[in-house]
């Protein structure tokens, strides 16, 4: 099961947080050969997203995923509340094997200073 987690992002600026993915016993789970991708609707059935860079860290045995999202991306986003998940997926089969390890709302504070 997913863990459930709200995230904050100040429009106009960079993000970006860590999910660590742990098994039952609480020990981080060995990420080696996998990916991981994520998005952000408006609703479960919103058309649009805004899709994170998501990325396993470069040592795939502590179990870290990083996502992130550019300026750019997040100055495209409206203020408000939003929703979001992260998949990871073993590499050669993008679409068989999918675990999803964090979801929640995204709460995005609009910016008063405009580019």
């Amino acid at each position: 099961m997913a863990e459930y987690t709200d995230i904050f992002v100040d429009q106009g600026s960079n993000f970006s947080t860590t999910v660590e993915v742990v098994g039952n016993n609480g020990a981080p789970t060995d990420l080696t050969g996998y990916s991981a991708r994520g998005e952000v609707r408006r609703s479960y059935t919103a058309s649009l997203a805004t899709t994170f860079t998501a990325a396993i860290d470069s040592d795939p045995t502590t179990g870290i995923v990083t996502i992130s999202l550019g300026p750019d991306q997040t100055g495209s986003l409206k203020s408000g509340r939003y929703l979001y998940d992260v998949e990871i997926y073993i590499d050669n089969s993008p679409e068989t094997t999918v675990l999803r390890i964090s979801e929640g709302q995204v709460h995005v504070t609009p910016r008063v200073t405009q580019p």
